[in-house]
């Protein structure tokens, strides 16, 4: 039987490599051969979920083991980024595009240039709205516990924007090449490159509140769920 820690780093390690391992070539186009696209994306969605969950469970049962001492000052740090981070999470979730799950029917024979709404400032809102969350708290955290959960999303988050590029560029061909071209990794970085203007329309107005309303949330259910204040004291 695993202890909490052991636990988290066994946990964190099935939720992180097993996403690269399953949507890695050839194993995904063997898999959904195998299982049906349909079929495969719901086992996928299953096991990536119960490693999700078991990762959080473990976080929250693992000890305090301290590895070093964020300065006070860091304590701002998630504070002040989770406003953005938020944002482009709900934007992610909420805005249809090439780089998510099944997205690559938005790229067949779709008129115009396809950085709409948020995808004018990055193809990856949502992997950036959680790499910017675990970067955050790894800065403010300075335990075992949290680098190891933390270290893990920030690793998929970041590395999954590399890894969902070099898929669709190999499986899409040609059709990638618009998104490639108008878009960017980097927030805002084809815009300042003059490739693609920001679609404001776009984006709309709700997406930017819902996301704020979110980071409320987090902020008063923080206490009661991960058991310590998001406040400095």
């Amino acid at each position: 039987m695993l202890d909490a820690t052991n636990s988290l780093v066994a946990a964190t390690l099935a939720f992180v490599g097993g996403h690269f391992l399953l949507s890695a070539r050839p194993i995904r186009p063997f898999l959904a051969q195998r299982l049906g696209v349909q079929g495969f994306r719901l086992s996928y969605s299953a096991l990536m979920g119960a490693a999700l969950f078991w990762m959080i469970l473990s976080y929250r049962s693992a000890p305090f083991l301290a590895v070093w001492t964020p300065a006070p000052a860091f304590a701002w740090v998630p504070l002040l980024v989770m406003p953005l981070a938020a944002v482009l999470l709900v934007a992610g979730l909420t805005s249809p595009g090439p780089t998510m799950v099944g997205g690559e029917r938005f790229l067949d024979g779709a008129p115009g240039s396809p950085a709409v709404g948020i995808l004018s400032i990055t193809r990856h809102p949502f992997l950036w709205g959680t790499g910017l969350w675990a970067l955050s708290h790894l800065l403010a955290n300075g335990d075992f516990a949290s680098m190891v959960m933390m270290g893990g999303i920030a690793v998929l988050s970041f590395g999954g924007m590399r890894h969902i590029d070099q898929r669709r560029e190999a499986g899409l061909g040609a059709a990638w090449g618009p998104m490639k071209l108008t878009t960017s990794v980097l927030p805002f970085g084809a815009v300042l490159s003059r490739r693609t203007v920001v679609d404001w329309r776009g984006i709309g107005w709700w997406r930017p509140l819902l996301g704020l309303a979110v980071y409320a949330a987090l902020l008063h259910l923080h206490r009661g769920f991960i058991g310590v204040s998001p406040l400095p004291l």
